[in-house]
């Protein structure tokens, strides 16, 4: 790597050809990013299951089916449950009747259990500006089996000493090790980490397969979360963004043409223009994304001014051919949408050529932010060819069924010489 650039797809299988650990699964992502998604969601994977419910037992017997479950979706590197459940707590049960009887306290045995078996700070040592606590508790073969923390020795006011399973009961029983809670409701989380698939596609598989597989009892609810919870956010904007884009470029166009047809017409370059941007994304293998979407909204306002600049060479010639009188025939129509078409040759291939050599640098960079603006340049450079060839070779079409009413059926025009400028 440090003599020849090598992509992050290298990189990956070759540090998972260096690096495995039994158990384990690894999951390579940037630290930034991985701080990022934390904070704002807590999940580290690309793809979370948050199970959400009161119960939970039923939430970690739910986690262990989804698991169970998601690991057999086509895609899935990893899959891992959180245990909600199964951690050992060791409980004091004080019995203050024979605390009475001996007379101590409640608080006395609690500060026995909290300075012999938990340990207490007692004073601090300071060693030159650092600070640090002393903390005192019995040495660890004092208090490392049940029998011998039975024996922890309580003073009585008389100065004598019992153990203290005179006055407490010792049990050890499952809990928790962590609670979670999102919206005021417990949660179990399951990270999911994901390979060889989009992260679109593989949700809708694994919602598949655990809607079809896993009942949920009533009052418990999944939520998809990690990097495809952003994604699903990402798509609520630009279900407003894209359609808000196409009403301002509509109302410019119109404003420009004052005429609803043209406007329409002009409107065709875009799924024109969308042709070749999303063969070219099959062709490089990227996913639809926020970065490919702001590529198609600079793609379409390209296209509409492109398909404008076409449209009017074609009027213009069309009027050219009117204030000669020669606009009798369809013949002279295809006369004038020749003479108009034929001057926008040179233009379009220049600017085709223009707008792909100012963005094919971009998709050779491998520096920082170099994935984020391939993908806004890929539809541009794919979508610009299609556009313009599609605008030379149907826009002309278009424009003589359109100007065609009126005009006397024959294909021969009036005269075969050209109207020079």
């Amino acid at each position: 790597p440090d003599m020849v650039p090598i992509s992050m797809t290298k990189l990956t299988e070759e540090l998972n050809n260096a690096i495995q650990f039994p158990g384990l699964t690894n999951a390579w992502t940037m630290p930034i990013k991985t701080r990022i998604d934390m904070l704002s969601t807590g999940i580290k994977t690309p793809v979370g299951i948050k199970i959400m419910g009161n119960n939970l037992k039923v939430l970690s017997r739910l986690g262990k089916k989804i698991e169970s479950v998601v690991r057999k979706v086509p895609g899935t590197l990893s899959a891992y449950s959180e245990r909600v459940m199964g951690g050992n707590y060791l409980d004091y049960q004080i019995n203050r009747q024979a605390v009475a009887r001996y007379g101590l306290t409640v608080g006395a045995v609690q500060d026995i259990i909290q300075s012999a078996i938990g340990g207490m700070n007692v004073t601090q040592t300071v060693e030159g500006l650092a600070r640090y606590p002393v903390n005192i508790r019995y040495e660890r073969g004092f208090r490392n089996s049940l029998s011998k923390l039975r024996r922890v020795l309580v003073p009585l006011p008389s100065g004598k000493h019992i153990p203290i399973s005179l006055v407490a009961k010792i049990s050890v029983h499952k809990g928790p090790p962590g609670i979670k809670s999102e919206n005021a409701r417990r949660t179990a989380w399951i990270y999911v980490d994901i390979k060889g698939v989009d992260i679109g596609t593989y949700v809708k598989r694994a919602q598949a397969a655990v809607s079809r597989q896993v009942k949920m009892p009533a009052g418990y609810s999944l939520v998809w979360s990690g990097q495809y919870e952003y994604m699903q956010a990402a798509r609520a904007r630009l279900l407003l963004v894209v359609p808000f884009t196409l009403l301002i470029i509509f109302i410019i166009i119109y404003l420009s043409t004052k005429s609803l047809i043209k406007t329409g017409i002009i409107f065709i370059a875009l799924p024109l223009s969308l042709v070749g941007c999303f063969w070219y994304l099959y062709y490089l293998g990227y996913n639809t994304s926020v970065a490919v979407w702001v590529g198609v909204i600079a793609l379409g306002g390209i296209s509409a001014e492109t398909g404008i600049v076409m449209l009017l060479y074609l009027d213009l010639a069309y009027k050219l051919w009117q204030d000669h009188n020669r606009m009798t025939t369809r013949g002279d129509l295809v006369q004038a949408i020749h003479h108009g078409a034929v001057k926008r040759i040179r233009p379009k291939i220049m600017t085709i050529s223009v707008i792909i050599a100012g963005l094919l640098p971009i998709m050779w960079s491998h520096g920082a932010g170099a994935d984020v603006m391939k993908r806004i340049a890929a539809p541009m450079i794919g979508g610009v060819v299609t556009s313009g060839l599609m605008e030379l070779l149907i826009f002309p079409v278009i424009f003589f069924i359109w100007r065609q009413r009126g005009l006397v059926k024959s294909l021969s025009p009036t005269l075969r010489v050209l109207i020079e400028e």
